[in-house]
Order: structure tokens, then C-alpha cells, then sequence
């Protein structure tokens, strides 16, 4: 990662690779919840016949997709986190998953990205509810290249999918090489031995600086950024999963049915090997986690989820690792 690049929106690098895609097919259609995003305004510029403005009624906005897609559009729905995932949960089953519908949920502001809005805002628990819908493909990339590019991938292959995008801008962190994380499904951004962090979208910028602090106190950690966090290929990730003494996973989610729960359930039902899988530690909001608006640095540092506490964590399972004789 090229720490002097300049932070980019996924969310713009989604719309503008939405809206060339509309350019050239009049079956793509955007309808949003919000107007808030600037990139929307040339969207509903030049194509007022590909733009919906739903409003503030995401029920009614994935009923309207459902019967779009049912014509043979392409549909992209857009509103922020907690509004298109938990407040028309129903409708997301019982329409869009119930008929296995191409259509593409695009959520901004994941997990604690508005941080100042407190629990209204927050979406700690989308993770979970999403991966439980029948046939969804959940997505979530850590940088504005990896978000363009599931938004080309969303175009090309229609299906029922959840896009994960984060609020803030964020560094550049795949500089071109992000196709094989696509295909595989994670990244393996660094290479270690002893602990694996996984992580996905924000949380893969503080699992890379604590990477970095952790070699140089002499822990070989390496990072994986998952970047399809349903369907996990078991197969590919327990493969490189099987190179590192110990597994710790990182995310801004509720720890019941997270990123890491995915993880575990993975290497749960992975096939049996000679060799056993190493043990794996999960960092996330533990239940009765206080409920405080403020800085997200600051959150992270009250949930046990910031880059002191990961480094903390891994040196931790590095050393009951070797005390157990392990390795």
C-alpha cells in the first residue's frame, strides 16, 4: 500500500462505473434512497429515464426493483447502511431472495463509518443479517479500485448481491493487482508465517498497520483482506490458512455471525487434513458494547478493535502458540 497516494471514494468509483455502464446499456437502472452523494447529480443529469429517486422508502424502493428486474433491467439500489439492509430486511427476503432476483444492493457508510450518528446510523450487525439471506453474494472492498471493479463485475453478471461500501475516502491499497482477489475472493496483501489477520474494508488499513508493527517487534503477520465474505471459497482460503501458526480475524461487527464468525465456520466445515488448522482468535463489538457517537478511531479504542489492541491480540496467540508447545 502506498501510504502517499491520495484517499479515493469507493462511492464514487461505484456510481462513475455504474454510469458508463448505463451509457451503453439502457437496461441499467439506478435508484437511490439519497441524494446526498454529488456523483449521483450527473447520473440524473444525463440519463433521467436510468435514475429513480425513491425517497425515503426503501420497502417500497425493493419492491419497485423486484418488478424492474422481473422486466430484464439491471437494476442498482443505493441508500445508506442501516437503511437498505435492516429497514427493509422483509422485503430483501421475501421478494429479492424468496425469487433469487439479479438485483444489486449498494450500502455506504458500513459498520461505524458514521460514527457521530451513534446505534441509528451504525450497521454492526449487517454482516450477519445479510449472509443469512438465501442465495446472496456479499462483497466488501477496501478501496476504491476493488469497489469499481465489483461494480463492473455487478454489471457484467447480474445477481442478488450486498455491496459493502465504506464512507470515508480511503488509500489506494491494490495499485492495478486487485483482479486475483476478485476471482479468489480475498487478497493476500502480506505474507506471513506465524498469525494471519483477516479483515475486510476499513478494518484491512488497521490489520496493515499492525502488521507492520508486529514485524518489526519480530512477529512474521501477514494480511488478508476477505473481500467475498459469502460464498468463502473454503478450499482457497484454508489452503493459505494452513501456512500460519494462528488466525486472528478484525472487524467493526457484532462478533455473533460477523466477518469472523464467517471465517471460523469456513475452517469448520473445511475437509479434514493431516495437518490440523491453526487456531483462530476473533477482535469485534462484543455484546452489551456501549452504545457512544465519536470519532471512529476513538470507537475502535473503546471496542478493543484499534491497531495498538490487534497488535496486542496477535502477540498474545503468537505466545500461548509457543508456551502450548504448538510450535
Amino acid at each position: 500500500m502506498d501510504m502517499a497516494a491520495k484517499p479515493q471514494l469507493m462511492r464514487d468509483a461505484v456510481i462513475d462505473t455504474i454510469l458508463e455502464a448505463a451509457r451503453k446499456d439502457k437496461d441499467v437502472l439506478f435508484i437511490s434512497a439519497d441524494l446526498g452523494a454529488a456523483a449521483l447529480d450527473g447520473f440524473r443529469a444525463d440519463f433521467p429515464d436510468q435514475f429513480i429517486h425513491a425517497g425515503i422508502s426503501e420497502q417500497n424502493m425493493v419492491d419497485l426493483a423486484s418488478g424492474l428486474a422481473l422486466s430484464g433491467k439491471k437494476v442498482f439500489l443505493y441508500a445508506m447502511a442501516p437503511f437498505i439492509t435492516a429497514r427493509c430486511y422483509e422485503q430483501i427476503k421475501c421478494v429479492l431472495s424468496s425469487m433469487n432476483l439479479p438485483v444489486t444492493l449498494i450500502a455506504v457508510g458500513v459498520g461505524l463509518g458514521y460514527d457521530h450518528a451513534t446505534l441509528t446510523h451504525f450497521t454492526p450487525e449487517d454482516i450477519a443479517c445479510m449472509r443469512a439471506l438465501n442465495g446472496i453474494e456479499v462483497l466488501s472492498p477496501a478501496d476504491a479500485e476493488a469497489a469499481a471493479s465489483i461494480a463492473r463485475l455487478a454489471v457484467e453478471d447480474p445477481k442478488f448481491r450486498y455491496i459493502r461500501l465504506e464512507r470515508q475516502p480511503l488509500a489506494p491499497i491494490y495499485g492495478g493487482a486487485f483482479e486475483g482477489a476478485l476471482k479468489n475472493g480475498f487478497g493476500h496483501l502480506i505474507k506471513g508465517s506465524q498469525v494471519a489477520i483477516i479483515a475486510c474494508g476499513y478494518l484491512v488499513h488497521k490489520a496493515l498497520a499492525a502488521a507492520e508493527e508486529l514485524r518489526s517487534a519480530g512477529i512474521d503477520a501477514g494480511v488478508i483482506d476477505l473481500v467475498r465474505v459469502k460464498p468463502i471459497d473454503g478450499a482457497r482460503l484454508t489452503s493459505v490458512l494452513g501456512e500460519y501458526d494462528a488466525i486472528l480475524t478484525v472487524e467493526e461487527q457484532s462478533l455473533e455471525g460477523g466477518m469472523g464468525s464467517a471465517v471460523a465456520e469456513t475452517l469448520i466445515d473445511a475437509p479434514i487434513t493431516k495437518t490440523p488448522l491453526p487456531p483462530i482468535k476473533r477482535l469485534g463489538l462484543k455484546d452489551g458494547f456501549e452504545v457512544v457517537n465519536g470519532n471512529r478511531d476513538e470507537l475502535h479504542r473503546l471496542y478493543g478493535i484499534d491497531t495498538p489492541q490487534i497488535v496486542k491480540a496477535a502477540q498474545e496467540l503468537v505466545a500461548n502458540i509457543s508456551e502450548a508447545g504448538l510450535k
